[in-house]
């Protein structure tokens, strides 16, 4: 049966989101006087991605909450003991900051475009859906997609199955109809192919070395992918 839907990760997939974090974080600790910490912002970026990733895990296993894991972030990168309402409000100083940078990629809309007539759309992302609804809307992109789920509210993330089974029940689809594209090669594609949708890579840094995972290093690629094409890693058998 062929593919009927394509849903889609947000940040790093159609949002461009590492140079928006560059960016805005940039501009936050030096507004806040706190870059010479860090000595450079590439190094404070190392540092919150880490936090990220740590209390995003604690996030995941139910052992904090949305808020709680953001506040958390907060508190662990100032090196402070911060209460909740400090904790909240330089995390929404630092959100003006990033905002402030935010873009799609070049090639988001074209390919958007291009996919619509024949296509279905959805978002799946290990976000909240204040944060994403409002990020495609600003954008200007939300009117594309039929349903944007979130791991804050679904209470299950990437790669685990049920997220993706929840996006296809969603769409009244099996996940066999069902494309997923996102720039993690493990909790995107692979997860979405173990998961039984159709997983595609999107490595814009042309990476390579996983050559069971059907991959783009571009949008642009996506329709000639979808079509049949098997020129950019589709096995014979891609219908």
């Amino acid at each position: 049966m062929p593919i009927r839907a394509v849903v889609w990760d947000v940040d790093d997939t159609l949002f461009d989101y590492a140079n928006a974090d560059t960016a805005g974080m940039r501009a936050h600790l030096t507004a806040e006087g706190q870059l010479d910490a860090f000595g450079t912002v590439e190094r404070a970026l190392a540092r919150w991605r880490e936090l990220t990733r740590v209390h995003w895990a604690r996030f995941e296993a139910g052992v904090t909450d949305w808020e709680g894991q953001r506040r958390d972030r907060v508190r662990g990168f100032v090196d402070a003991a911060l209460d909740d309402a400090a904790a909240d409000a330089w995390f929404g100083r630092y959100l003006v900051h990033y905002e402030a940078a935010w873009s799609l990629f070049p090639d988001t809309v074209p390919t958007l475009d291009r996919l619509a007539a024949g296509y279905r759309h959805g978002v799946l992302s290990n976000s909240s859906l204040h944060n994403q609804d409002r990020k495609l809307r600003l954008l200007g992109v939300r009117d594309r997609f039929e349903a944007v789920l979130c791991a804050a509210e679904l209470g299950v993330a990437k790669p685990a199955a049920a997220a993706f089974h929840a996006v296809c029940a969603e769409l009244e689809l099996a996940p066999h109809e069902v494309a997923y594209v996102g720039d993690q090669p493990d909790t995107d594609a692979r997860g979405a192919v173990e998961a039984g949708l159709t997983g595609i890579w999107l490595d814009r840094a042309a990476q390579g070395g996983r050559p069971e995972l059907l991959r783009v290093t571009g949008l642009d690629q996506l329709p000639a992918l979808l079509a049949g094409d098997t020129r950019f890693g589709a096995p014979d058998t891609f219908r």
